[in-house]
């Protein structure tokens, strides 16, 4: 049996699809999977069982990347074919079952959209599967430590959702203090190449033997291997958040000018905290797409560790 799984551009919305992925690793053992999705995604699939091809479809004008898809993938049969894009290629293939997502909902969650796209009463969280070679090489960057590991996403692909990095600065500290939430914590700090300047504030109030920070250089797979090693994520609605709670580990995510009603991380282990104005009130305001100020002024430092406590208190309960 084989599967072509077409999925998103993005690395966030690619994270949550790993749920409708999961379904049918898990559901047909055995099945052989490609997939086609963009190349900032294309290394979170790595390690899917029974993958046989990842197809990287960087935008092409005039929709190239589509016809490249179609060349690539026309002439074998394919059992089923989950297209999360919406686009017509899913009916131009040889093909017995189809599976297109024709739109978001945005009075659910995404994870519970794409569950009943595929017919499904209870999702799977999105899952990202890793091999041995990036187990151990997390464990590798992270073996400097015996403490427990705090990791922060101080940035995201829009300086909208970024939470001011000062604010970032005192939570780590306040969360690190012999009193604070985890005391002493080695400190993951991780974001995209690009970021990486925008994310030094944090970075340089860590003591470097301290810290472990990824920034690009290292596997996607290497990085979701040092989230499961940690104890707690907090970050920006991000790709990363998403991987974060992929991995299981307690995820607070920070929301703002988007909605976690369609995009708060998704699992047992997560939560979210929001800016005191809602979503629609920060867009009544004024607030602008090309702008990449940030607009989370209004999420205080306490209100974000008041929620880490909280959410640490409950797995601690549950546990």
């Amino acid at each position: 049996m084989r599967l072509l799984f077409i999925t998103s551009n993005r690395l966030g919305d690619a994270v949550l699809s790993t749920s409708v992925l999961r379904h049918y690793v898990e559901t047909y053992p055995g099945i052989k999977v490609t997939v086609a999705c963009g190349p900032v995604a294309a290394p979170i699939f790595e390690a899917v069982p029974g993958l046989e091809r990842i197809i990287e479809m960087p935008k092409q004008k005039r929709g190239g990347h589509w016809w490249k898809l179609w060349k690539s993938v026309a002439f074998r049969w394919w059992d089923i074919i989950v297209d999360l894009r919406g686009s017509a290629t899913a009916y131009v293939l040889p093909g017995w079952k189809r599976v297109v997502l024709k739109g978001n909902d945005d009075s659910v969650h995404r994870v519970e959209q794409l569950a009943r796209l595929i017919g499904v009463d209870r999702p799977l969280n999105p899952k990202i599967w890793l091999d041995p070679e990036h187990s151990e090489r997390a464990r590798a960057l992270l073996s400097k430590t015996d403490k427990k590991v705090l990791a922060i996403g101080p940035s995201a692909n829009w300086g909208g959702k970024v939470w001011p990095v000062d604010r970032f600065v005192d939570l780590v500290s306040r969360i690190r203090e012999p009193s604070g939430l985890l005391p002493g914590a080695h400190v993951l700090v991780v974001g995209a190449p690009n970021e990486i300047v925008a994310a030094a504030p944090v970075i340089n109030s860590i003591p470097v033997q301290e810290r472990t920070v990824i920034f690009g250089g290292e596997s996607l797979l290497t990085v979701q291997g040092c989230l499961e090693m940690s104890s707690l994520y907090v970050g920006n609605d991000s790709g990363l958040m998403h991987m974060a709670a992929a991995a299981g580990v307690p995820t607070l995510g920070l929301f703002g000018p988007t909605r976690e009603e369609n995009y708060a991380p998704y699992g047992a282990a997560t939560s979210v905290v929001r800016t005191d104005l809602s979503h629609q009130e920060i867009w009544q305001n004024g607030a602008d797409w090309r702008s990449d100020s940030s607009l989370m002024g209004g999420l205080s430092v306490d209100k974000v560790f008041n929620a880490a406590k909280k959410l640490l208190t409950r797995e601690a309960d549950q546990s």
